[in-house]
Parts: structure tokens; C-alpha cells; sequence
């Protein structure tokens, strides 16, 4: 079984799937780490160079071979479910959690990290704050979707992981 985790940049995804996946025992995956390591580029440079299209094609393609691994944790992009039919997708081939954030947490965790982020690193904080509410509103309907919703607000990302291992405990009894 895989568990996808999805939600905003900045939710806490990457943190919460190494936590997970030493809990479980599970590989742990970043979709965006295995993207630039099969293109041997950053996701910024993928961005600058061809464009969110191209990148979205290679994020597909990175999702749909997570099928060839089981007992894995995959921290998705905040993009990833709300494009083609990747929820579909996720919901089919494991257990989906949406990391829950508000545009304030958000706002606060990815003001002071923008480096690396194409959608946001050359905003300033009133920009990133309307990006952060615009997204959130177009991208909740794909978010909720998911099999389990988890608040992120936890800052201790293994009381979170301890939490959503305890959820789907509960889910699948």
C-alpha cells in the first residue's frame, strides 16, 4: 500500500513522509526530487526552461511509476492532484491525506522559504499572500477529495505522523 500526501506548498508534505514512512517502515518518495533527478535539473530550471506544461507531463509520468513500489510514503506536489487525473489516479493506487494548512500558516512557512519554489520565488509577501488565497480556492476541490483530510497546523511532524497512522488504523477497521 502507498500513502500519497497532498496539499498546499509549505503543508508540511516532505517533513510528514519522513516522519511516516521511519514509523511505518515505508520507502519515503518527494515526486519533485525524483522528477529533477531524472532530468537532472532543479524544478525551478525545469519551470524557467520549459515551462509548467512540460513540467506537469514529467510530474504525471514520476506519479504513475510510484504503482511499480509498495509500502511507500510520497510526498506529492501541491500542484500534482489538480492536474489530468492524478486524484483519480491516487485514490486508485493508495491512501490519499490532505495536509491541511489556512492561507496564514501557509503564508508564514513559505514567506521565509520562496528560494526553489518557481510559483513564488519572485513574489513579494502582499503577491504571495493573494497567490496562496487564489490557489487555495481552485485547488480545495481537488484537495478535499482525498481519503483522510489531517490538520497541518502540528509543527511536530511526528505527532502528525504518529496521528494519520492512527487514522487510517481507524479507517481500515
Amino acid at each position: 500500500m502507498n500513502i500519497y500526501l497532498i496539499g498546499y506548498m509549505g503543508s508540511g508534505k516532505s517533513k510528514t513522509a519522513e516522519a511516516l514512512s521511519k514509523l511505518l517502515k515505508y520507502q519515503s518518495f518527494d515526486l519533485d526530487v525524483l522528477i529533477s533527478q531524472q532530468v537532472g535539473k532543479s524544478i525551478s530550471t525545469i519551470f524557467a526552461e520549459s515551462g509548467e506544461d512540460y513540467f506537469r507531463l514529467l510530474e504525471k509520468e514520476a506519479l504513475h511509476k510510484t504503482a511499480e513500489v509498495s509500502s511507500s510514503v510520497i510526498a506529492t506536489g501541491g500542484g500534482t492532484p489538480c492536474f489530468f487525473d492524478n486524484m483519480d489516479w491516487m485514490n486508485q493506487h493508495g491512501i490519499t491525506i490532505y495536509l491541511q494548512a489556512n492561507a496564514g500558516l501557509l503564508f508564514h512557512r513559505l514567506s521565509a522559504s520562496k528560494q526553489g519554489r518557481p510559483l513564488i520565488e519572485n513574489l513579494g509577501d502582499i503577491e504571495l499572500m493573494e497567490q496562496i488565497s487564489g490557489h487555495l480556492a481552485v485547488r480545495s476541490k481537488y484537495y478535499t477529495q482525498s481519503m483522510i483530510t489531517m490538520n497541518a497546523v502540528s509543527l511536530n511532524v511526528k505527532i502528525l505522523a504518529e496521528e494519520i497512522i492512527s487514522f487510517v488504523k481507524s479507517k481500515s477497521s
